[in-house]
């Protein structure tokens, strides 16, 4: 099984993968969009995170027709929920652990 975070795939391929041009990828990583890693010759490399990353961008763009700013501000906010979703899962499991080891259990 590979790791979801291992940069595989040359821009060529995934650009076959996906059916967009490759300067399209290079104009999402100068828009700050995907970092996609690079060989020691400057190679990008697109992990299977990037790719799912790619196609969130090509649906908000082509399906709803959110430009690349919007995109952006979009997968911001979704990191942001992200993050704030884990903290909430580690303060619930704490205050289930607490809760274990007193005598009066701490509503959730």
């Amino acid at each position: 099984m590979c790791d979801y975070d291992e940069p595989l795939y040359l821009i060529s391929v995934v650009a076959k993968i996906l059916g967009v041009h490759p300067q399209t990828l290079r104009q999402y990583e100068k828009e700050g969009l995907i970092e996609p890693s690079r060989t020691d010759g400057k190679m990008r490399l697109y992990s299977q995170r990037d790719m799912d990353k790619i196609k969130t961008i090509l649906r908000l763009t082509r399906d709803m027709g959110v430009n690349l700013a919007g995109v952006d501000i979009i997968l911001r906010l979704k990191e942001k929920l992200d993050e704030l979703d884990n903290l909430n899962k580690e303060l619930q499991d704490a205050l289930h652990k607490h809760s274990k080891n007193t005598k009066t259990p701490t509503k959730i």
